[in-house]
């Protein structure tokens, strides 16, 4: 497999379905400004896409491929693992749509003190839970893709997703702002029902015999729900600190929003390079471990690991240094306040020292996850989001909804630690001096840059935009020189 080809290919298609939905945050800011709307649309969207990540993009895939390579890709498996998955998710839907008021007063007590703020919502997240059938079950086709390393179909469709809510926003002004509210929920369905049709159309054009059929409850199966209930312990940690990271947050007006757009941004960089580089590791190490091929899997880890960490870093330092110029000039329009700009700042300054840990930990997690250790990485999810909990709760009464980003920050690198140790113990990774002396020079040149950054006077949006793209234009070919000569 050609590791940095697929990389750049899931980079590319990941970077453009980040652009639309930062065209779609902008609009949502535009149009609900950071109060009572933008908090429902936001609460309401998040349920649906904690369970994407819970039992689709998650637990499942981090599961189902290395499975599904060990077995040499057998039809038969696929077809009953999506069956099971179909009857689990319409189970969780119709459950959810019962018990959604108790859901949502759990997930944003805070908006009960706002009349009317709590049924909205209610209403808004009954519409929109929908989409995790459609959105989970999109989510398995891209692992059977992904096992072909077919890529690049599955990482541009979120794409779709966010340019059928531009639609809705781009119109919003010929609509009551309650009643676009209602048209957005309303598309995030359909366009999940999109999404799985493009994909299983795909799936059925190669020829590959996926359809469902009445689930048997196999030794393959049973082992794979085994492994499956594990690792949603692990990942459901991480969604319950997300949840009471949301609770806490709606005691503070206007917090829900603020952290929404200031992880939008933080999670830009990370979903560009690290999720691309996770995507394709879990692939090819799959395939490398399959092979017992084990230096393969060193060679595949320390160029990730380069290649990564020399992007990723100088957008710790760039969001840093320009935290309250990109908010102020991308974001302070319409309804949104000066002040907003300066809350969703202060939470980016903070977060951003998150990006490393997050990106280093994606190659640790791939690479167990490989290797069919499901334990390892649900006991530091525990242990590392126990922590992040106990900072939210700890510090909130001290600096606000700034304990979040901070716990995030802390229980960040305690997770990439636990899983360094982990995979050091197996065997199971090897740093080479060469890539250690790369990311401490690559630091380096970037923090010279952030000085420079920092004493560019920036006046509006095109100055800012000026000065990000010389920043990398000198960056850039310096930190490749770098990588290559070390």
């Amino acid at each position: 497999m050609k590791l940095g080809k697929h990389i750049f290919g899931v980079g590319l298609m990941t970077g453009i379905s980040r652009l639309f939905g930062f065209i779609r945050d902008l609009l949502v800011a535009h149009v609900f400004g950071a109060g009572r709307l933008s908090d429902v649309f936001l609460a309401a969207f998040k349920l649906p896409n904690l369970f994407r990540d819970l039992l689709g993009e998650g637990a499942l895939s981090s599961i189902f491929i290395p499975m599904y390579t060990s077995k040499n890709k057998d039809e038969n498996f696929a077809k009953n693992v999506f069956s099971w998955l179909m009857v689990v998710l319409l189970f969780i839907t119709i459950l959810f749509e019962i018990f959604m008021p108790l859901v949502v007063w759990i997930l944003a007590p805070g908006f009960a003190d706002d009349p009317g703020k709590m049924d909205l919502t209610v209403i808004i997240s009954r519409i929109m839970f929908w989409y995790v059938v459609f959105i989970c079950g999109s989510a398995f086709l891209s692992a059977i893709l992904n096992a072909f390393s077919r890529f690049l179909l599955v990482a541009f469709m979120p794409v779709l997703l966010n340019v059928m809510l531009i639609c809705v926003l781009l119109v919003a002004s010929l609509f009551a702002p309650e009643t676009v509210l209602y048209i957005m929920a309303f598309t995030v369905v359909l366009a999940g029902v999109v999404q799985f049709a493009i994909l299983w159309h795909r799936i059925r054009r190669n020829h590959f015999g996926l359809r469902l059929i009445v689930p048997r409850w196999t030794p393959a199966i049973k082992s794979m729900f085994k492994r499956l209930g594990i690792s949603i312990i692990g990942n459901g940690f991480y969604q319950i600190t997300i949840i009471i990271g949301t609770l806490v947050a709606s005691f503070q007006s206007g917090a829900v929003s603020w952290l929404y757009y200031s992880d939008r941004m933080i999670q830009f960089p990370f979903a560009l390079i690290g999720l691309s580089v996770g995507t394709v590791l879990m692939s090819s190490i799959s395939n490398a471990m399959a092979e017992k091929n084990m230096r393969s899997v060193y060679i595949q880890q320390n160029a990730s690991m380069r290649q990564s960490m020399m992007l990723i870093i100088p957008c710790v330092v760039g969001l840093f240094v320009m935290a309250e110029p990109i908010i102020q000039y991308l974001f302070e329009y319409g309804a949104w306040t000066h002040e907003s700009t300066h809350a969703v700042a202060l939470a980016m300054m903070i977060q951003v020292f998150a990006l490393p840990a997050m990106m280093i930990s994606q190659i640790y997690s791939k690479t167990l996850y490989a290797s069919q250790d499901v334990r390892t990485p649900v006991k530091t999810s525990i242990i590392s989001l126990a922590v992040a909990i106990a900072i939210y709760l700890g510090a909130f009464h001290f600096v606000g909804y700034l304990a979040i980003p901070i716990g995030v920050v802390v229980s960040g690198y305690l997770k990439n630690y636990l899983l360094m140790r982990a995979c050091r113990r197996r065997n199971l990774i090897h740093t080479e001096r060469r890539t250690i002396v790369a990311i401490a020079a690559f630091s380096g040149l970037a923090v010279i840059m952030g000085v420079g950054l920092w004493m560019v006077p920036v006046t509006g949006l095109l100055s800012m935009l000026f000065t990000i793209g010389g920043f990398a234009v000198i960056y850039l070919p310096l930190a490749y020189l770098i990588n290559k000569k070390i």
